[in-house]
């Protein structure tokens, strides 16, 4: 990893890490990399150190941009993960990528101290799915750290965001969520070319909310920031082809194409 005073730029994405050479040229791609034993998709597939690097490595060989490491899963009716149990399972893995990897690497915490701990391994992004809104201190640890983040929308916890969500309007919902939080963002000294926004495919949506999502996707490029989308393997998509997560593929391939022509500046997918 390059130095943490070393900045590339993606578009407007500013982050402490080595330059991305084809990042002007191209939507970007984040390989998941799931450490956790109950995810939806791949739940206790890489929990062995040896195996997380070899699937990061697979995945930067098939073009990965970024690698995003999650040690809590946010499946519906996942149950939280305690802090200590959350370090265990990330802190290693990232230290070892940082040795072993030149692409950026992203923490998926919605905890301030493990994104602290992360950074200061070698991650440069924070993946925040509950967009900062469960630990408020999450704010002050990327301003001090000057890393990337990642702003996602979610509705409830996932313990409880599929529980018949319900919007009035998804796209003006999602969207004031999204540009009050770049508010808040900045106001706590974050600078506006740090962040991206994510709209939060399947986190208190049901398919019908995905897919306008989806397909207004460009509706959020008015707020100023690169756009994240995460469609890969979900339940909407199983929804319409009646296939378990493992042969979603073609169809996450699918909704990352419209998503890419609606706009999108990053992809976060398993495959």
């Amino acid at each position: 990893m390059a130095d943490a005073a070393s900045v590339w730029q993606c578009g407007a994405y500013r982050l402490r890490c080595g330059p991305l050479a084809t990042a002007r040229s191209h939507s970007l791609i984040m390989g998941v990399l799931n450490v956790t034993p109950d995810s939806f998709s791949d739940g206790g597939a890489f929990m062995d150190l040896s195996r997380c690097l070899d699937h990061a490595l697979q995945m930067a060989a098939s073009g990965a941009d970024i690698i995003d490491v999650g040690g809590e899963s946010t499946r519906p009716g996942a149950l939280p993960v305690s802090p200590e149990e959350e370090r265990r399972r990330v802190i290693p893995v990232i230290a070892y990528l940082a040795k072993h990897l030149k692409l950026p690497i992203s923490i998926d915490t919605t905890k301030s101290d493990i994104a602290a701990e992360a950074v200061d391994t070698g991650a440069s992004i924070v993946n925040d799915v509950s967009g900062c809104t469960r630990d408020l201190q999450m704010w002050h640890v990327v301003a001090k750290r000057q890393c990337g983040l990642v702003v996602m929308h979610a509705k409830g916890t996932p313990q409880t965001m599929q529980n018949t969500p319900r919007y009035r309007n998804v796209i003006d919902e999602v969207y004031a969520f999204l540009s009050k939080q770049m508010q808040y963002a900045t106001r706590s000294g974050i600078s506006k070319n740090r962040m991206v926004i994510d709209p939060g495919i399947g986190f208190g949506k049901t398919a019908k909310h995905n897919f306008l999502l989806l397909s207004h996707l460009n509706r959020f490029a008015e707020i100023g920031r690169p756009i994240l989308i995460g469609p890969s393997r979900k339940s909407f998509i199983g929804q319409v082809l009646g296939l378990p997560p493992a042969d979603r593929l073609e169809g996450t391939a699918a909704a990352v194409a419209i998503a890419i022509f609606q706009g999108a500046g990053i992809v976060r997918v398993h495959d």
